[in-house]
């Protein structure tokens, strides 16, 4: 670092390069793991982010200094309206990947879900469970084709979002006679997922547009009587190599990015939202309507922002058999008033 007699490590992390803004406002699941459930069930859901609040817990974990102690922790509120099972969807795996194979839509779609995608007047459900049946034993894959519902949260749209859910455990067959139970039927939260487990959460993080190099990497601001800039990086690069070098902090887009969060706390599954609603509602969002879960610390995003939750891809070796045990969720206006 030229005359510099201290250590000076590079600014930021490489680790998410490029930082570009994210192609959709609903992250996209790429892989779902495997489990070794005897029945069958969806591997995934949908909500809506809230806020966040606090809350006291018995600590159970028995390698903390605090085991058996009550604790407060940051706690985010998710509504989990039921999503809808609005088709079905098989895939098979060649050389190349996943290959769809053959899909089903259910007789009667929700009146909303044309807002989303452009719909047939009619569906033959019962030609297309015949074909899935035909081609089951070339399926590698099946996944079940959601639509949430934000009319039931405190939402102002109706549009729904469509996305795809894989099923797991059990056989192939059992998967497949899994899905035609459930379609055109609701799922809630508490049929995929238990109170004390861990999942991971996909999201889009807030947008803050375009930064500096000193938000957007956290470089050193300049001397106050240095030439030209302050806010900026003293140098691009050398002379050689003959080019800009990727590695070099510049400004552009800050957040609105893609991110997963692993092994994410589930503290609650509640049914009615007048059990958490705090005073004035949550900030740009108001008051939860509709089923919620209660996640243990921060979620990307911001208010309002679509969140997927999924079983956990590495869950901890460790995980305490019982469910937390809540003493209290603090309903206090986050605005102090």
């Amino acid at each position: 670092m030229g005359h510099r007699k201290h250590h000076a490590p590079r600014h930021g992390s490489l680790a998410y390069l490029p930082r570009h803004r994210a192609k959709s406002p609903m992250a996209r699941i790429r892989y779902w793991p495997k489990i070794t459930a005897e029945t069958p069930k969806l591997l995934g859901f949908a909500g809506y982010k809230a806020g966040m609040t606090y809350v006291f817990t018995i600590e159970d974990k028995k390698r903390s200094p605090n085991f058996g102690k009550e604790i407060m922790k940051a706690a985010t509120i998710l509504e989990t309206p039921p999503i809808i099972i609005c088709g079905i969807r098989t895939y098979t795996r060649d050389s190349y990947g996943l290959q769809q194979l053959t899909e089903c839509w259910m007789k009667n779609p929700p009146e909303n879900l044309d807002r989303a995608t452009v719909m047939p007047e009619t569906f033959n459900t019962e030609g297309m469970l015949q074909k899935i049946d035909e081609s089951a034993e070339n399926a590698t894959n099946i996944r079940a084709i959601i639509a949430t519902q934000p009319n039931q949260a405190n939402m102002a749209k109706k549009k729904p979002e469509i996305t795809e859910i894989e099923i797991g455990g059990g056989t192939i067959p059992q998967q497949l006679e899994y899905a035609k139970s459930i379609l055109g039927k609701t799922v809630t939260p508490e049929e995929v997922f238990k109170t004390g487990q861990y999942i991971d959460i996909a999201a889009i993080t807030t947008g803050k547009g375009w930064q500096g190099p000193v938000k957007r990497w956290g470089v050193t601001v300049l001397q106050a009587k240095g030439r030209k800039t302050k806010r900026g990086i003293a140098t691009l690069g050398p002379w050689n190599p003959h080019h800009l070098m990727y590695s070099v902090a510049r400004a552009g887009q800050m957040g609105y990015h893609q991110r997963i969060e692993y092994n994410k706390r589930i503290l609650k599954i509640g049914k009615d939202g007048k059990e958490v609603n705090v005073k004035g509602g949550f900030i740009r969002y108001g008051n939860i309507k509709s089923p919620y879960v209660i996640i243990e610390g921060s979620v990307p995003g911001t208010e309002k922002r679509t969140i997927k939750l999924r079983v956990p891809a590495r869950p901890p070796s460790q995980v305490p058999e019982a469910p937390p045990q809540i003493t209290y969720v603090s309903l206090e206006s986050p605005q102090g008033k």
